[in-house]
C-alpha cells in the first residue's frame, strides 16, 4: 500500500440520491444505512447534503438527517456537506449545530456552503436572492460569533456558545481565499478540475492565517470515486449520475438516478451525448490498482490531508462494493 494513500483520511458525503422507481424516504433510509456501513469499514467522517426543490435529491434537512445519522453510528464523525449559510439565518445554524454536538459530543462537523436555491422559485420559496450568496465570508463571521459569545446583539446562542464545533467550509473558486483569511478547513471539488482546484488550494495556503478553529492549514479534496473489479464496471457506477447531470442541462431539472442499462441504452441528441460524455470524464474510477494510482497522484500534487468521497449511482450493492474496494486499497480500519 502507498505510504502517501495510508497517511490520508478517507470520508464520504452521500446526497441522498433519489432514484428511479425508489422514493425520497427510501432515499433517505438508505443514507442512515449507508452511514453505519461505513462505520464498519473504517472511514473517517460521514457528511450529507442540503437541497432544496430538487426531484433527484431527498436531503433537504441535513442537520435533520445528520443527527438520524449520528443516533444510529457511535464512533464516525458526522456532519454536513453542507448547510448553504445564505439560505438561513446565522443563529438558527449555530443553535442546530449546538443541539448536535451536545447529543453526540466530539462527532459533529459544521460544514457551509455559499449556495442559495437552484431556481428561482425556490430561491422566492425560501425568502431570498441570489446576491445573499455574496456576503458569504461575512455570514461565516457571524455564525462564528455565537459559538465564540461574540455577537453584539446581546442574545446569547444556547447551547451553541462555548462548544467547538469544527467548521469546514465548501470552496470552489473564490471560497478557498475566504477559508483562508477565516483559518478554518478547506473542502474543495472537484477533482475533476484537477488544475482549478489545485489553484485553489494554492491560494488557501499562500493566503491562510491561523485561528482559534485551526492552526495550520486543512485541505479536504472532493470528487467521485469508482472501484469495481475491472474498469468497465468502475465506470458503470458513474453512468446514472453523467446522465442526470446531461438531463438536468438539457431539461432545466435534475431527475433521479436511472439504472446504468437503461441510459446506456438511450438514442441521446447530441447536446444530451456531449453532457454526458463529458460527466464521465475526470473522475478516479477503475479496479483497486488503478485507483490506488490515481489517487496517488492527485494526493501528492494537492498535499491534502483528506478525501472526501461524493459517488452517487443507481446500484446501491456496486456503490458499497466500491466503497469496500476503496478502503482496502487505503487500509482503513473500523
Amino acid at each position: 500500500m502507498s505510504s502517501v494513500i495510508a497517511s490520508t483520511r478517507f470520508s464520504v458525503l452521500d446526497r441522498s440520491r433519489t432514484r428511479e422507481g425508489h422514493d425520497g424516504p427510501e432515499a433517505l433510509r438508505d443514507t442512515v444505512r449507508l452511514a453505519q456501513d461505513l462505520e464498519a469499514l473504517g472511514y473517517h467522517r460521514f457528511w450529507v447534503s442540503e437541497h432544496h426543490g430538487v426531484p433527484g435529491v431527498a436531503g433537504s434537512a441535513p442537520t435533520v438527517l445528520a443527527a438520524a445519522v449520528a443516533a444510529a453510528t457511535r464512533t464516525i464523525r458526522v456532519g454536513t456537506g453542507g448547510v448553504m449559510l445564505p439560505n438561513h439565518q446565522s443563529l438558527v445554524v449555530a443553535e442546530q449545530f449546538g443541539v448536535l454536538a451536545s447529543l453526540f459530543p466530539g462527532r459533529i462537523d459544521m460544514g457551509l456552503g455559499r449556495s442559495v436555491g437552484f431556481t428561482d422559485g425556490v430561491r422566492k420559496a425560501l425568502g431570498r436572492d441570489k446576491h445573499d450568496a455574496e456576503d458569504f465570508e461575512g455570514r461565516i463571521g457571524e455564525l462564528l460569533g455565537w459559538f465564540l459569545g461574540t455577537s453584539g446583539t446581546g442574545v446569547r446562542a444556547r447551547p451553541a456558545e462555548g462548544l467547538s464545533v469544527p467548521p469546514y467550509v465548501l470552496a470552489i473558486g473564490e471560497g478557498a481565499g475566504i477559508a483562508a483569511r477565516a483559518g478554518l478547513p478547506l473542502v474543495i471539488g472537484d477533482i475533476r478540475g484537477r488544475e482549478k482546484m489545485l489553484r485553489g488550494i494554492e491560494e488557501y495556503r499562500a493566503g491562510f492565517r491561523p485561528s482559534s478553529w485551526l492552526a495550520e492549514p486543512y485541505v479536504v479534496i472532493s470528487g467521485s470515486v469508482a472501484v469495481a473489479g475491472d474498469e468497465a464496471a468502475a465506470r458503470r457506477l458513474l453512468v446514472p449520475e453523467a446522465w442526470s447531470m446531461a438531463y438536468s442541462r438539457t431539461h432545466g431539472t435534475f431527475p433521479p438516478l436511472a439504472p446504468a442499462e437503461r441510459v446506456e441504452s438511450l438514442a441521446m441528441t447530441g447536446k444530451e451525448r456531449g453532457f454526458y460524455e463529458s460527466g464521465l470524464r475526470g473522475h478516479v474510477y477503475g479496479t483497486e490498482e488503478q485507483v490506488a494510482g490515481e489517487l496517488e497522484r492527485v494526493i501528492k500534487e494537492s498535499g491534502a490531508q483528506e478525501v472526501l468521497v461524493t459517488t452517487s449511482t443507481y446500484d446501491r450493492a456496486g456503490l458499497l462494493d466500491s466503497y469496500r474496494r476503496l478502503a482496502r486499497l487505503a487500509g482503513l480500519t473500523a
